[in-house]
């Protein structure tokens, strides 16, 4: 039996299919390979910088789905659909809007796809694929084996090893995926799986993708704690709050962390308070992120500031104090995303209760839909002139000035000569992407319908 495994692309530019030069490899993928029975035969494509091969034989088609690959998903399903091949479906779009995705797969996987994937291929061989296969929360992740890496060779991957300690959040963000997803918990792997996993591949700079890495601060320490003695170099996603625990900044920087994505979100108490973004609001009252700012630069924290725009109180002058705010304190790098109604979310709710969604509600399978503009009717601004200061946003903040300017800061980016190494190759990659990724069509326009 042969599994063709599947990342879809997310669509197109005027100029023709986009080709990701920021990729990395897509752990999830590594993740079943790994899990696969030797006896099965693997392909794997990525359609963000290959062509797929449809002529090939395969028995069965695997395409993981997150919304903004939604519509190229379906396209790529129904090509194979129709030489009679079946096709699973899984990932976090699938959990959160599984009647859709249904339409366009024979099978699909609610929920993290381990637990069952063994008994769906088992059915697969006997051609007796269920339709729905649900899986369940609260195992630990990647018990007993480890992705399968080979699969990723000569594909152009950023030279970043992705790997994963925690599965899940604690907060319950309004706007946030993840939270519905995985119900607001967090699911640990053990230390001594992760530390094995480093030892035995060949990179030694970490992306640890978990959704945020100190929400259990004592587990957290123990990890890190584990890290020191490997000598790696490595970045995460965290919450702000974890500047309230020294020992944790400390044990982590020893660690060899060079800096985390932090969802800054806004710099508004009240907005935070809106979106409950419980994690950003101090006990002794917002201030502006003064106090942790002060602990990031102090252990020499490159901080990656991730900022939502587009919620209830923001307006074009809010948000450009934002921009200001980042320059200000040059932070290595920072994203500006228009706030984006992910299906089954509360903001999607909202939204559709108060008429204020566009696009049909379903933006990410609408023609018309364009990448980072807004699919939704915002209060303090219209929607075009939030896709228009978001898009000045990114572009002012990573100009060649800002680039040069923000290098300037010798506590973070010019600590050590491997985080200004870091800092100046990462900069001008995300710099093309900002342009190359604006208004581009999701899909290759094929065929959904």
């Amino acid at each position: 039996m042969k599994i063709t495994f599947i990342k879809p692309n997310m669509g197109r530019m005027m100029t023709g299919s986009y080709v990701d030069e920021g990729r990395m490899e897509p752990l999830q993928i590594g993740i079943l390979a790994g899990l696969t029975p030797e006896d099965i035969s693997i392909a794997f494509y990525d359609d963000r910088m290959e062509d797929i091969p449809y002529t090939e034989q395969t028995d069965l088609v695997m395409i993981t789905v997150e919304t903004f690959t939604a519509k190229r998903s379906y396209e790529i399903a129904k090509i194979y659909q129709k030489k009679g091949i079946p096709v699973v479906m899984g990932g976090m779009h699938v959990t959160l809007i599984p009647n859709e995705v249904s339409e366009y797969a024979d099978t699909i996987v609610i929920g993290d796809a381990e637990p069952v994937w063994l008994d769906l291929i088992e059915d697969a061989k006997k051609g007796q694929l269920k339709t729905i296969y649900k899986s369940t929360f609260g195992h630990e992740p990647q018990q007993g084996f480890f992705p399968n890496r080979e699969i990723f060779k000569n594909k152009g991957y950023l030279p970043i090893s992705l790997m994963q300690f925690s599965r899940g959040c604690v907060n319950g963000c309004r706007f946030c995926a993840s939270s519905v997803y995985f119900k607001k918990n967090q699911y640990c792997r053990s230390i001594e799986s992760v530390v094995e996993e480093i030892k035995i591949q060949k990179l030694k700079l970490i992306f640890f993708v978990d959704d945020n890495i100190v929400a259990n601060r004592e587990k957290a320490k123990e990890l890190f704690r584990a890290l020191i003695p490997l000598k790696i170099k490595w970045v995460s996603q965290a919450s702000i709050d974890m500047t309230e625990d020294e020992e944790l900044m400390e044990v982590m920087m020893k660690s060899g962390c060079l800096g985390n994505v932090i969802g800054f979100e806004s710099i508004d108490g009240e907005t935070l308070k809106a979106m409950n973004k419980s994690s950003n609001i101090q006990r002794e009252g917002f201030d502006g992120y003064k106090k942790q700012l002060e602990i990031l630069r102090k252990y020499g924290h490159q901080t990656w500031a991730a900022f939502t725009i587009g919620h209830e109180k923001d307006t074009k002058a809010s948000i450009l104090k934002t921009l200001a705010f980042a320059k200000k304190n040059k932070f290595a790098f920072a994203a500006y995303n228009v706030l984006m109604p992910y299906p089954n979310t509360q903001l999607y709710e909202d939204l559709a209760k108060e008429n204020r969604l566009l696009y049909d509600g379903k933006w990410w399978l609408h023609d018309d839909f364009r990448f980072n503009h807004a699919s939704y009717k915002p209060l303090g601004l219209t929607s075009d002139e939030l896709t228009d200061v978001g898009f000045y946003c990114r572009k002012s903040f990573n100009s060649i000035a800002s680039i040069v300017y923000r290098a300037t800061d010798f506590k973070t980016n010019m600590r050590t000569p491997y985080k200004l190494a870091t800092y100046l190759i990462y900069n001008p990659l995300f710099r093309k992407e900002v342009f190359k990724k604006q208004s581009m069509q999701l899909g290759e326009g094929d065929i959904i319908s």
